[in-house]
């Protein structure tokens, strides 16, 4: 299966704040060796940002990523996710983010972002127009809490 992952998967890896997140997500990154991992550029600028210590934490766990590079076609589609109302405005590196899983070929967008990707709401408006088969958190994954 092809995994795309935002960035709130990998700051949950280490984010101490939430002991069980942090947890489900360390159990989740040990499931993934059977699974095409992929994530944006998007992602990884989004990574780059943190100080410097946690940025090479980071650039630790992208190994073994496919990184695709954002595209007019992806900036486009996210364009058209905030103009249906699926993604709000000032929240357009999110609706990047579900392009960016859609035109990469990912089967699932995996997330801890649940204000405006692992919600209901918009699993539902993405998956009349995306070939994604689920968006999902790491804890739900595998269909268990």
């Amino acid at each position: 299966m092809r995994l795309y992952f935002d960035t709130s998967v990998f700051s949950a890896y280490y984010d101490e704040r939430t002991p069980e997140r942090l947890q489900a997500t360390r159990e989740f990154w040990n499931t993934l060796k059977l699974h095409e991992l992929i994530c944006s550029t998007l992602t990884t600028d989004e990574l780059s940002q943190a100080e410097q210590t946690r940025a090479e934490q980071f650039t630790a766990l992208l190994r073994g990523f496919r990184v695709v590079t954002l595209t007019i076609a992806m900036r486009d589609l996210a364009n058209a996710y905030v103009s249906a109302g699926v993604v709000p405005t000032r929240y357009l590196d999110d609706a990047l983010h579900i392009a960016a899983a859609t035109c990469g070929d990912a089967d699932v967008l995996v997330s801890w972002n649940f204000k405006h990707l692992v919600k209901r709401n918009t699993r539902l408006l993405v998956s009349y127009s995306i070939p994604l088969q689920k968006l999902s958190q790491p804890r739900g994954f595998f269909g268990h809490r």
